[in-house]
């Protein structure tokens, strides 16, 4: 992969997601806002020159120091299997750690909340955070991908494919965009107040496990946001474009 200061910064974590480590260190957003180029993407966040220079070249060397290695390509797994796979291992999380993160949340408030007034921010954009993705999800398993995944059979069958009741997938993909933009600006509020998830020195063991918890929760709704805008939107579009042309 040739990258350069116009490359796309979603394409490149597409191509190994562990790229996204380098574009964290320097606040650039490789889900929500990962259709700019590295140039542009830097701009937005106020990067300098330099550090652009520097991000590049960190990227480039990734790349060759992992040219042979094995890894995931989710750009080239069929449709239904990545809606699938999405839903079983991000929905799949999600729902089982919004629960227990919320009783962690409430407990830590309680005990810390006097000294740490922002944990009461931290709880309340959680709980909302949590319950629009909850609903948003469910939009995704009821309307969204059903849909993708009778794309993907109509491909491999050559058969014909029936207009949506919402007229083009790009109507659902377009709120589902709107919906993660929100989650991608709760979890970085959150991210702030709790200074990058630091427990301070009066933190008990609680404290740790949920600033911990949360930040794995942040981390792996931005690999779902990734695989969803990135990769299964995009390509849901451009099989719609071919199957009803």
């Amino acid at each position: 992969m040739k990258i350069t200061h116009e490359s796309i910064v979603g394409d490149i974590v597409a191509d190994n997601y562990k790229t996204a480590e380098i574009f964290k260190q320097h606040n650039i957003d490789f889900c929500c806002g990962g259709q700019l180029s590295i140039k542009d993407a830097c701009e937005k966040e106020n990067v300098s020159i330099t550090d652009a220079d520097k991000l590049l070249i960190s990227v480039k060397a990734f790349f060759k120091e992992n040219e042979d290695s094995q890894k995931t390509d989710f750009r080239n797994w069929p449709l239904d299997k990545l809606a699938e796979h999405i839903e079983n291992k991000h929905h799949g999380y999600v729902e089982e750690k919004i629960p227990v993160l919320k009783e962690y949340l409430n407990k830590i408030e309680t005990a810390h909340g006097k000294e740490h007034p922002e944990l009461i921010e931290i709880n309340n954009i959680f709980n909302e955070a949590s319950n629009q993705l909850v609903m948003h999800m469910k939009k995704e398993e009821l309307i969204l991908f059903p849909f993708i995944k009778k794309m993907a059979k109509a491909e491999r069958d050559h058969s014909k494919l029936e207009t949506p009741h919402f007229g083009t997938i790009k109507t659902p993909i377009g709120k589902m965009d709107e919906e993660h933009d929100f989650e991608g600006e709760a979890f970085r509020k959150i991210a702030n107040l709790s200074n990058n998830y630091a427990v301070p020195k009066d933190g008990c063991n609680t404290y740790k496990v949920a600033f911990g918890m949360l930040q794995e929760f942040e981390e792996d709704l931005h690999l779902h946001i990734h695989k969803e805008n990135n990769i299964l939107f995009q390509k849901a579009v451009k099989l719609e474009e071919k199957l009803l042309s």
